[in-house]
């Protein structure tokens, strides 16, 4: 147990990314629709990040772009020069790069088979979303393949809507202990879809083998979804013992609280009034959108989008949460603003994965060498920009594909080409 580290898999940043505005409630996606998009500096903006993590001593994993343009699903919707423009983007979409929705992991130490468990979001609300899995998938059953450490599952059926880990916080006394799932939850019915179900959630808790007594679940609250917090990770960020998040992140606060501690009496939690940050501007920053992180030391940090510091209220409230000597005790910004204007801050883009390195494909672990050969590929066959009327294109879909199984090849994994 003593070998089992958190590994954060960021996913790369495909050379696709646009902003087709396709993510009803999502409101930077629906605020960016139509403008020009930057892959090459979403890119690199992303590996930055990754290198970021690297330097403070902590295992950094990564996932790759699905193929794009998904010629199937052109296909299979029979999309032509006359067709809605939304079909077309869908195909196009680079959303796999916000990998908190590419699974749910459970620990081994969770599970009854004493295996680390990982199901695919089915991401069914969303079309250009839901044709993910599949790929996804196909990835993980190399990266985690070794199936005396792991179990990779089929995504939950489609009649129930499953995020991923997104929706799904744990907690735990260090990462490598058991620990305590805690699953939330959105109830339909509101101005935006609430795109995690209870039933999809229960699902993937019986399917990872965890025990009932140590599953908690949570329903989101509807103002927050009303509000943009299309996912609880845009409200709610945990770590260890520790849960960051706003006032009106659940439906009922107290209860919530309640739920967890009556089977994880350690709780610590840090909650940010709305009185000091409102519902609103904190889904505009994303600060709880952010990577809380355990540092080697055993100090944690909170890695959060560069947007915070130019709020004046985030940034009050960060230096006050630090002068209080708590757990938190750096709060370090990172640039993902082309990921940011489309939905997705610094928690957005990782899986964490709770793991003995050793036993994961190591082609999926990042260093120095494969940042640097991720980088210059990167560099050299991403589209510096794309604009909506590009979309489509047969000379922008060479281009990406061929940027595609640039990267795979040099990283020795052609298989998923």
């Amino acid at each position: 147990m003593s070998d089992l580290v958190e590994i954060n898999f960021d996913g790369i940043v495909g050379p696709s990314h646009n902003y087709a505005g396709l993510s009803l409630g999502n409101m930077a996606s629906a605020s960016h629709k139509g403008d020009a998009s930057f892959p090459r500096a979403a890119a690199l903006q992303g590996i930055a990040k990754m290198r970021g993590n690297m330097e403070r001593g902590l295992t950094q994993g990564f996932l790759l772009p699905l193929p794009r343009p998904n010629n199937r699903l052109l296909h299979e919707l029979a999309v032509g020069e006359d067709t809605d423009r939304a079909l077309l983007a869908a195909a196009w979409s680079a959303s796999s790069m916000w990998t908190a929705n590419a699974a749910t992991v459970s620990p081994a130490p969770d599970t009854a088979d004493g295996r680390c468990h990982l199901t695919p979001a089915n991401l069914v609300t969303m079309l250009h979303r839901a044709q993910e899995w599949r790929d996804t998938q196909a990835q993980l059953k190399i990266a985690f393949g070794d199936e005396r450490y792991f179990a990779v599952h089929d995504a939950v059926p489609p009649s129930f809507g499953d995020e991923g880990a997104a929706n799904h916080m744990r907690f735990c006394e260090q990462h490598g202990a058991p620990g305590v799932e805690v699953f939330v939850y959105g109830r339909p019915g509101g101005r935006f879809p609430a795109r995690q179900h209870e039933q999809a959630s229960r699902a993937v808790a019986r399917l990872h083998g965890l025990d009932p007594k140590r599953c908690v679940f949570i329903e989101q609250n509807p103002a927050a979804i009303a509000a943009g917090a299309f996912h609880n990770d845009v409200v709610a960020v945990a770590n260890e013992t520790v849960l960051f998040t706003h006032e009106r992140a659940f439906a009922d606060q107290k209860d919530a609280y309640e739920a967890i501690r009556a089977v994880f009496p350690r709780l610590h939690v840090i909650e940010v009034p709305e009185s000091a940050v409102s519902l609103d501007e904190a889904i505009r920053t994303y600060l709880f959108n952010a990577q809380l992180l355990t540092l080697p030391t055993g100090e944690m940090a909170l890695i959060v989008p560069s947007e915070c510091q130019e709020s004046a209220r985030v940034q009050a409230w960060c230096e006050r949460m630090l002068a209080t000597n708590g757990p938190i005790r750096q709060v370090i910004p990172v640039d993902v603003r082309q990921s940011m204007a489309n939905g997705g801050g610094p928690a957005c883009l990782r899986l964490r994965v709770v793991a003995d390195p050793a036993t994961v494909d190591a082609r999926f672990l990042l260093d120095e060498t494969k940042a640097d050969r991720i980088e210059s590929v990167i560099a050299q066959m991403w589209p510096e920009t794309i604009e909506p009327h590009e979309v489509g294109t047969e000379t922008l879909a060479r281009k990406v594909v061929e940027a595609r199984e640039a990267l795979l090849s040099v990283l020795s994994l052609d298989a998923l080409a």
